[in-house]
């Protein structure tokens, strides 16, 4: 039935008949089972309905890319930080990262300054990430591959996300102690402007004062 009430066991042609007095289709939905189980319902909605939850699906569904860092056996320690910083980012994204390192002229030669520049990495990245392929030569490069390890990823993410609002905390506080310093310099001390008051809001004369409307 159109709301999904069941019927049982008829014949094709009178499930088909019941169908078109509804003015709906009669749909197959398990076709393994014996005997087969039909439904009645708008096929064309039916359709357009499925699509769109595959589609929503799909945009919540994040897909994964190789990002690649390259360094040299001599990289300084700055470019090192600045090259590890961006692997980091990729891997809290939910991306894989390859750390390349590029071997040029005779550095060739020397492949265990490769080995630890990779192994830098290694440590680097142990928080975030596991690695997948480790220090291998590839031509003239050695490469290891990083994939993101979703429990330390989203334990790195809360730290993250606390710093973020402890600093927050940190500069609304810092803005109200701003504001009540301003306010101390304002209207601290006291000062007899040369109008017969004090800040106390005391007359020089007999301790009463008026209040009204500046002209």
């Amino acid at each position: 039935m159109p709301d999904g009430t069941p019927v049982g066991i008829i014949p094709i042609a009178d499930a088909i008949s019941r169908a078109e007095g509804y003015g709906l289709d009669l749909v197959e939905v398990a076709p393994g089972a014996d005997p087969p189980v039909c439904r009645i319902m708008n096929y064309g909605k039916f359709k357009y309905e499925k699509s769109k939850k595959q589609k929503e699906a799909k945009k919540k569904q994040h897909v994964m890319h190789l990002k690649e860092i390259k360094l040299h056996p001599k990289t300084d320690d700055h470019d090192f930080n600045f090259k590890l910083d961006h692997a980091r980012k990729f891997l809290l994204k939910g991306d894989r990262v390859k750390a390349t390192v590029v071997f040029r002229g005779r550095e060739i030669t020397r492949p265990e300054f490769g080995k630890e520049m990779l192994v830098r990495i290694d440590e680097g990245l142990a928080d975030l990430a596991t690695i997948e392929v480790s220090a291998k030569m590839e031509g003239r490069n050695m490469m290891s591959i990083y994939v993101p390890d979703k429990a330390k990823v989203k334990e790195v993410q809360r730290k993250l996300d606390l710093d973020k609002k402890r600093e927050e905390i940190e500069g609304d506080d810092d803005e109200e102690r701003k504001d009540i310093e301003d306010a101390d310099d304002i209207g601290g001390g006291d000062y007899d402007g040369g109008n017969g008051f004090d800040d106390a809001g005391d007359a020089d004369n007999d301790g009463n004062i008026a209040l009204g409307n500046a002209d």
